[in-house]
């Protein structure tokens, strides 16, 4: 499924309250990964704690896990799950902003979760999140799932030394 966005999102304000759709849900989380700045980190954080919902806590394991993965690659391993965005074009995405979010068969095997694939112009493999429906009808990521969104990615051309 591609969703279609007019900017992305960089504040837990501008997220819509409606996450009745897994791809949604999932589309989301990459807009919460490209807030992230290491001069205000709350930004993320607070974004990635509404995606998750209040039966979870972004507690500060996972605030650390993350500054840790980010470090070097925060101005851009959230725009690599945009189209267009390749480490060529130093991972400018395409406009209209679009994530392709998609699930395969393996992707409802257990009932009231979801688990997605999105696609990174960084990766030569697709990235699972997983997401759990709560009672009231919301998709939330579930538990860590989102830490695979994080994992290395090839590094902009403007700054790769081997490039």
């Amino acid at each position: 499924m591609l969703l279609k966005f007019d900017k992305i999102y960089s504040s837990v304000d501008e997220l819509p309250d409606d996450l009745s759709s897994p791809f949604t849900t999932a589309a989301l989380l990459v807009h919460a990964i490209c807030s992230y700045d290491p001069s205000n980190e709350e930004v993320c954080y607070k974004m990635i704690q509404k995606l998750m919902g209040e039966a979870q806590e972004f507690n500060n394991f996972d605030r650390s896990f993350m500054k840790d993965q980010m470090r070097d690659k925060w101005k851009y391993i959230g725009k690599s799950y945009f189209k267009g965005a390749t480490p060529e074009n130093d991972y400018t995405p395409d406009e209209p902003l679009e994530i392709e979010v998609e699930e395969n068969p393996y992707s409802y095997q257990e009932e009231g979760y979801a688990r997605l694939l999105l696609k990174s112009g960084g990766s030569d493999n697709d990235r699972f999140v997983t997401l759990r429906k709560m009672k009231d009808g919301r998709y939330v990521i579930w538990s860590d799932s989102y830490k695979g969104l994080l994992a290395g990615i090839r590094q902009p051309e403007s700054i790769n030394p081997w490039a």
